[in-house]
């Protein structure tokens, strides 16, 4: 249930609420660099869906107001298809947080490909082909998901990294000063020796736009001005080392009960629908086969429901077929 100090409520349409100040603790604006001249990209088509057909469970909006007022990490875990990776776009939907940034992790993710990309072949190829005439080192820089989401802002923007269980283990604990400072620094920058150089950031330009979304970055330091709403989302598969877990508020997302499933369902495909569905919604979560996700729910409803003039043998089929366990 939302309390009076939730700047998120999880039901609300979008709206401008003003942050809270940070903690004494969490401020970083008086460290900060120039901020990005661009404005913040608005969120797509797909993001829009995924925000308003999501379902806020009333128990975990303590954590996520703790995170956002804090400028702290949401650390969610959970099975997956539980919606982790959904929760920071309602989120951001809410707050007008704009285009989600997203870090996908995986076995080889270090925190520098978190932060930026330096293509020094493409720089040691144009040189030699250039006669030596060399291009600004701001040409062979882009600055990646992280990275982007801590450039000095007005308001925090929303990064997800996800499934860091995936990661190398040793990650976590190199995020523990981006963390705790809200800084980083690019060395093929502070080597150039340009005060003020003009870099790409990782925003998504619209379809629409013909130039590049860039940042200026002084001295080659990057210093946020108000910590971004970062949600990583973990399997539960590992253990995080403590001093991560003590920089992070954590949350556990459940797998739905009844009535919120008929929920999700309503919110994706209709209250007609959910009425036609609901023996089908009930067998989905009474089936002791193993763990499935609500999508694979949500897809077997969209076919037998809204494309239909399926046998009740093909429709039988169809559920077994798109509800297999994960397991």
């Amino acid at each position: 249930m939302s309390s009076p100090w939730h700047i998120f409520t999880g039901v609300s349409e979008p709206h401008s609420a003003a942050f809270p100040a940070a903690p004494p603790w969490r401020r970083f604006s008086e460290h900060g660099s120039p901020a990005s001249s661009s404005e913040v990209p608005a969120a797509s088509a797909g993001a829009i869906h995924t925000a308003r057909t999501y379902r806020t469970a009333p128990a975990i909006l303590d954590a996520i107001n703790a995170a956002l007022i804090l400028r702290r990490p949401l650390l969610v875990t959970g099975p997956p298809g539980s919606g982790k990776s959904s929760l920071i776009q309602r989120v951001a939907y809410e707050l007008q947080l704009g285009q989600v940034l997203v870090w996908p992790v995986n076995s080889r993710s270090t925190l520098k490909e978190g932060l930026y990309d330096y293509d020094a072949i493409g720089r040691l190829h144009d040189h030699s082909l250039e006669a030596g005439q060399r291009k600004n080192v701001s040409h062979y820089l882009r600055l990646r998901a992280l990275g982007t989401a801590l450039l000095p802002a007005a308001r925090p923007r929303a990064i997800l990294i996800d499934e860091l269980d995936k990661a190398d283990p040793d990650l976590p604990n190199d995020l523990l000063n981006i963390f705790e400072e809200g800084w980083y620094e690019i060395p093929e920058l502070q080597r150039h020796g340009e005060a003020n150089v003009s870099v790409r950031t990782a925003d998504v330009a619209l379809v629409t736009d013909t130039t590049s979304r860039k940042a200026e970055i002084q001295n080659g330091r990057v210093q946020c001005t108000e910590f971004p709403f970062v949600v990583l989302t973990s399997n539960g598969e590992r253990e995080f080392p403590a001093a991560f877990l003590r920089r992070c508020i954590r949350i556990d997302l459940l797998a739905p009960d009844a009535q919120q499933m008929m929920d999700i369902v309503q919110s994706h495909l209709g209250a007609e629908l959910m009425a036609k569905a609901k023996d089908q919604i009930a067998d989905f979560l009474a089936s002791d086969k193993g763990p499935a996700a609500t999508d694979q729910l949500l897809n077997s409803l969209y076919i037998v429901h809204e494309v239909g003039g399926l046998s009740d043998a093909q429709v039988a089929s169809v559920h077994a077929t798109l509800t297999r366990p994960l397991d």
